[in-house]
């Protein structure tokens, strides 16, 4: 009888196996225990034709003289694989916490010749790239243009990106260090309302105002800054009557 390719399910493994219906069952969940980690003493059977159908349990008095062909062993059906043994003494495969990581030396990892960064360096790509310096700077400068264009300043009153619900003070112009990857100058306004990102501060270091729990601070790169005549808002100036 030909083999039947099924699929083997247990809490830690699944995988697609075939099956041979002359196997006893005894000698089956032997071939079970280094595929799914539980000893055969402790495997309960059970098996599905389908994933909408019932399970049947595959089981019998005389293990060793039962062989699979008993059952119906239906072409990528399931098999589960429960393990009967208490909490405490299950292995949980999929807890690495306790597996040492191992971490290569930063050294040796420039040596490869088959690593994404050697591929890099071939490509000539991010920091590989030579004429990379140029654009950093044509964007850097690009920034200037903007911030000079726009009449962008300290203590002029803005909008930011083009929201009537972000106005506030350009508060700072310049570079901030504590931004990752954000060569250039930026944009420090103190909004109006409390939408912003932090309170003037980025990582410990204060550009203006005083510590405070409402957020009104915001860094935003040039081009999302219109200056102009943007007085704070009056929630009640179209009412009526209150």
């Amino acid at each position: 009888m030909a083999d039947v390719p099924m699929y083997v399910i247990s809490e830690n493994a699944s995988s697609e196996r075939r099956i041979t219906p002359s196997w006893s069952i005894d000698t089956f969940k032997t071939k079970l225990e280094p595929i799914t980690g539980i000893p055969p003493s402790a495997q309960r059977l059970s098996l599905k034709a389908s994933k909408a159908a019932g399970s049947v349990p595959l089981e019998a008095v005389d293990e060793e003289n039962t062989f699979l062909s008993s059952f119906q062993l239906v072409a990528y059906g399931e098999i589960h694989v429960a393990d009967t043994r208490p909490a405490g003494m299950r292995v949980n495969f999929n807890d690495t916490s306790g597996v040492e990581r191992y971490v290569m030396p930063e050294t040796e990892y420039q040596k490869k010749s088959d690593s994404v960064l050697a591929w890099k360096k071939a490509q000539k790509l991010g920091r590989f790239d030579p004429s990379a310096p140029d654009q950093e700077q044509a964007r850097v400068s690009g920034f200037a243009r903007e911030i000079e264009t726009r009449g962008i300043a300290q203590g002029k009153r803005c909008r930011v990106g083009g929201e009537d619900t972000r106005r506030g003070v350009v508060q700072y112009v310049g570079e901030v260090g504590e931004i990752p990857n954000g060569a250039g100058p930026w944009i420090g306004v103190h909004l109006d309302e409390p939408v912003g990102k932090n309170d003037g501060s980025i990582a410990g270091k204060r550009y203006w105002g005083a510590e405070s729990a409402m957020k009104h601070g915001v860094f935003v790169r040039p081009e999302r800054v219109e200056v102009g005549d943007f007085p704070a808002l009056d929630d009640l100036e179209d009412m009526e009557e209150i």
